[in-house]
């Protein structure tokens, strides 16, 4: 009885640890949005994100927590997460659904670096619209690091400011960075 309780134990110690061939979940991450106006510039940093990035299919899957976004300022914060800007309570995570083109010529295993265009889907605010983005895929050794920068436009996803203060703040473009470690 002993012996196959151990052996159960054992199986699902196991199998918590397996994962699928060439599906990667990232292990540290990093997304920076940045606005430029002539009144301020608004930098946030979030490192809570997690992605997973399939190297023998190309697909990439990349979900935000909206909240753990990182402001200097305490008041910056507080608006963000408002109802009237991004409604955090109502919309606490960000998605990207993806898949790195042209993924025969790509290859995981060797060192070095592979440039690569993902086309995909970003869901914010509960909107979706349809991203095309450049990425840098640097293999050494067992680890991969995926690194992309972007411009997204806060009105595509229902986001905009006619008149006040954001109006003013917040560019409507801003520009987003991200790296993920696999």
């Amino acid at each position: 009885m002993r012996k196959l309780l151990l052996l159960a134990i054992a199986a699902i110690t196991l199998s918590a640890f397996a994962t699928l061939p060439g599906k990667l979940k990232s292990t540290g991450s990093l997304i920076t949005f940045y606005s430029h106006t002539a009144f301020e510039d608004i930098e946030a940093n979030n490192y809570k994100s997690i992605a997973v990035l399939n190297t023998e299919s190309g697909d990439v899957i990349i979900s935000v927590p909206m909240q753990s976004f990182e402001f200097e300022k305490r008041m910056m914060q507080k608006h963000f997460n408002q109802e009237n800007f991004l409604n955090t309570a109502k919309f606490p995570k960000a998605k990207f659904i993806g898949q790195i083109q042209n993924m025969d010529s790509h290859d995981f295993t060797k060192p070095g670096e592979l440039v690569l265009t993902i086309h995909g889907e970003m869901t914010i605010k509960g909107e979706t619209q349809p991203v095309k983005m450049e990425a840098s895929a640097l293999v050494k050794g067992a680890k991969i690091k995926l690194i992309t920068a972007f411009e997204l436009t806060l009105s595509d996803y229902g986001i905009e400011f006619s008149s006040g203060k954001p109006s003013k703040n917040i560019a409507n473009a801003i520009q987003v960075s991200a790296s993920f470690l696999f």
